[in-house]
């Protein structure tokens, strides 16, 4: 009974929400990575509309995304649930961060591979690692234009993490 209660009062708490999303969509990401660069793209370079791309780099541009389809629906339906935010615009705001976080991922990677000289899936699992926490924040405050203020006004709970 006290695991099953355990559980509940966690689950409740939004950060271990969104950490449960976050992990669900690093999950998709880094089995995608794996297999894409293990089995798919076994060649070390592509060429792709007259650019030369190294096969982690296109691994990663596929897995990236699968992991973010998979985390924002959960983060929609399951960590920021009191947005009032529409959908689309929740998605347009959810994408463009994880644009830029694409982009922060690839040279984060690359300086794993490149420069420490890391095992590219180990890099990947490192880079992701590397830039969760501020995912977390930008998320809240910008793609589902929550805050601290509005949290306590709409009488969510307080012990949600925030």
């Amino acid at each position: 009974m006290a695991k099953h209660s355990l559980r509940k009062t966690l689950f409740k708490n939004q950060v271990v929400r969104f950490i449960f999303s976050a992990g669900m969509g690093f999950v998709v990401d880094i089995l995608a990575f794996y297999v894409l660069y293990h089995n798919f793209l076994e060649q070390p370079r592509y060429n792709i509309f007259n650019f030369t791309v190294n096969n982690y780099k296109l691994s990663l541009a596929v897995s990236f995304f699968l992991g973010v389809i998979v985390n924002f629906l959960i983060t929609k339906y399951v960590v920021f649930t009191e947005s009032k935010t529409s959908g689309t615009v929740q998605f347009i705001k959810f994408a463009s961060v994880a644009v830029i976080g694409f982009f922060a991922n690839l040279l984060v990677l690359d300086f794993f591979i490149q420069q420490v000289g890391l095992y590219p899936p180990v890099a990947r699992i490192t880079a992701a690692l590397s830039l969760f926490f501020a995912s977390f924040f930008i998320h809240k405050f910008f793609s589902f234009s929550l805050s601290l203020r509005h949290q306590h006004a709409t009488g969510a709970d307080s012990n949600t993490g925030n």
